[in-house]
């Protein structure tokens, strides 16, 4: 089974907080038993995520070899020049290696995005702006620390694609099954 879930923000990528601290998680959606996250979100980000009951599948996702391409919507503090976009389309060197060049433009604010929960922090003396990111790579916090690297910190992070799948039609905490896998048909027929 494929799940495609809007991850809202605030929301750890897991089904159980091992800290115990109270924090949210995935076991408060109403998810189908027996998936996990194909890969992770983090806590402060927000959007796509994918699980499955297949671990091939997860594999194949989340395996840098496959390269499937992940489009993030990207509010970033100031104003992106052009030399600040084409550093982010090379590819931008950080502490652990250069990235892969990445796909980076300036877009509209997504007109169908929803509000935060809490708001993003609003500067009357800052200007911000949204970049559309797609990479085929997935390193921890890898957009915050390419955009941080070229002078623009994120303020929110939204992951809109991954591969041919989509947000679009989910609220946030909101979730649908886009496909069955071999392995759910045939558990489903050994039972």
């Amino acid at each position: 089974m494929l799940v495609i879930f809007n991850k809202p923000y605030n929301v750890l990528t897991q089904f159980s907080d091992k800290g115990a601290t109270g924090r949210r998680t995935l076991a408060e959606f109403g998810l189908p038993a027996g998936i996990y996250p194909a890969g992770r979100l983090d806590m402060d980000s927000e959007g796509l995520l994918l699980l499955t009951d297949d671990g091939a599948l997860a594999h194949r996702l989340t395996d840098p070899k496959h390269k499937e391409a992940k489009t993030y919507w990207v509010q970033v503090e100031g104003t992106p020049d052009e030399d600040q976009l084409r550093r982010l389309r090379e590819g931008v060197l950080l502490n652990d290696g250069p990235t892969l060049p990445a796909g980076a433009e300036l877009i509209d604010a997504p007109a169908d995005l929803w509000p935060r929960d809490p708001p993003v922090r609003f500067r009357k003396t800052v200007p911000d702006a949204w970049l559309a990111i797609t990479l085929r790579e997935g390193r921890n916090r890898q957009v915050r620390r390419m955009t941080a690297a070229v002078g623009l910190p994120t303020l929110r992070l939204v992951r809109a694609r991954m591969g041919r799948w989509s947000l679009e039609g989910l609220a946030p905490g909101q979730w649908r099954v886009v496909e069955q896998t071999p392995s759910t048909s045939m558990r489903r027929q050994r039972r």
